[in-house]
């Protein structure tokens, strides 16, 4: 039989205030097994580490796909029935993620990098010129629209658009079972949908060089995705790989705000910066959770899953087992190893790992050598982050330049 919890775990992704700050909130699942409790449902929330990634990897038992229910189906009935590849198990996610993983390989990422330095350099001009740093608006929110529009051939006019639309979608993660999305959700996603279903007609009457166009062009080849998985991956395209790498920016910078001797060791030694990169998404993990749900009745350290538990996954949890990394709650560059679960583990190990990693480590060191005076404007100020809890992110970042 596994330890026991003695100490009641709060877990209430909707309550702002747990949103702030859940780490507290996370010490009672270290060293446990998965916790049980009803909120709306009945749940486990797993926090332990050697738990939390072996659940990762484990997609013989564990299903990415949840189980049918009202809250599920308003969600199907407004963003669509097509699999995703997040959301598959094999054999779907199988042929999902071969057909998908053309956007990330090797040397499109390589072929993107001068962009991504291109694109960061005017967005530090411009904050050069105005004379203050809003990180948050000035460059994590704007950047990764910038890159992933460039990688879907979306025009420069249309990026404020996008990223407006692509922020209201995200609000879906702010409403709660039994309360009915808001029609800002339901017209932002469904305005990104009409947007796709247009330009990828364009593609196919104009091909360029883009993924879109490359994903049109393989629309003859035997399993390729259909029209409907088509426009579902590149919505979602641009969703993750916008929300994600927004956040380990964010979240990074406001590390290193927090650690002014991190920050300075950064400056003087920027060829720490991958190490940098790997502890911001330890430290403060842009997805902090993920679901997965038990094909079968489960036990795991004497705690039974019945088969359908919606099973959170607390990665961030997870990133700060002391079992599995000393002096868990302090940020330090230098460490290693550094074998966080941020990008997940196992068949879903996120596909745009690479690029989020170049983003940061070009946004984050061009931003620092740009501004070596760095320090948040007010260290005091309590912080306001936006609506989701499982993708973590801050509403704005108030830095000074020297």
């Amino acid at each position: 039989m596994g330890a026991e919890h003695t100490v009641p775990v709060y877990f209430n992704p909707w309550d702002e205030a747990y949103r702030a700050n859940p780490y507290p909130h996370y010490k009672p699942l270290y060293g446990k097994p998965p916790y049980l409790l009803n909120l709306f449902i009945p749940m486990a929330l797993v926090g332990r580490y050697r738990d939390a990634a072996g659940i990762l990897r484990d997609h013989e038992r564990f299903s990415s796909v949840p189980p049918m229910s009202p809250f599920i189906q308003e969600r199907l009935d407004v963003f669509g029935t097509a699999p995703r590849v997040v959301f598959s198990d094999p054999p779907v996610h199988t042929r999902l993620r071969r057909l998908v993983s053309r956007a990330f390989t090797p040397k499109r990422i390589r072929d993107l990098e001068p962009r991504i330095y291109e694109f960061t350099k005017i967005l530090l001009d411009r904050v050069a010129e105005k004379g203050s740093f809003e990180v948050m608006g000035d460059l994590a929110n704007v950047l990764p629209v910038m890159v992933i529009a460039e990688i879907l051939g979306v025009p420069p006019e249309d990026y404020l658009t996008f990223k407006q639309w692509s922020d209201r979608v995200i609000e879906s993660d702010n409403t709660p079972p039994g309360t009915p999305l808001p029609d800002t959700v339901k017209n932002a996603f469904r305005s990104l949908r009409e947007y796709f279903i247009s330009e990828i007609e364009k593609r196919r009457r104009a091909p360029g060089q883009d993924l879109v166009s490359a994903l049109v062009a393989s629309r003859d080849e035997a399993e390729a995705l259909t029209e409907e998985e088509l426009i579902t991956f590149v919505v979602l395209l641009l969703l993750a790989g916008n929300e994600t790498t927004t956040n380990l920016i964010g979240n990074g910078m406001l590390a290193l705000g927090g650690y002014p001797e991190q920050m300075e060791k950064l400056i003087r030694e920027p060829q720490l910066m991958p190490r940098a990169i790997e502890e911001m998404l330890r430290y403060d993990c842009p997805v902090q959770s993920t679901a997965r749900y038990p094909k079968i009745d489960v036990i795991i350290d004497g705690v039974q899953l019945k088969a359908n538990t919606v099973t959170f996954v607390m990665v961030a949890a997870a990133n700060r087992d002391p079992e599995r990394f000393p002096n868990p709650d302090t940020f330090d560059i230098t460490r290693e190893p550094n074998e966080h679960l941020a990008f997940g583990e196992g068949i879903h190990y996120c596909l745009g790992a690479p690029l989020a990693r170049m983003e940061g480590a070009i946004a984050i060191g061009a931003a620092l050598a740009r501004f070596p005076g760095l320090h948040l404007l007010n260290p005091e100020q309590r912080l306001a982050y936006k609506g989701s809890y499982f993708l973590r992110g801050l509403a704005e970042l108030p830095m000074a330049l020297d």
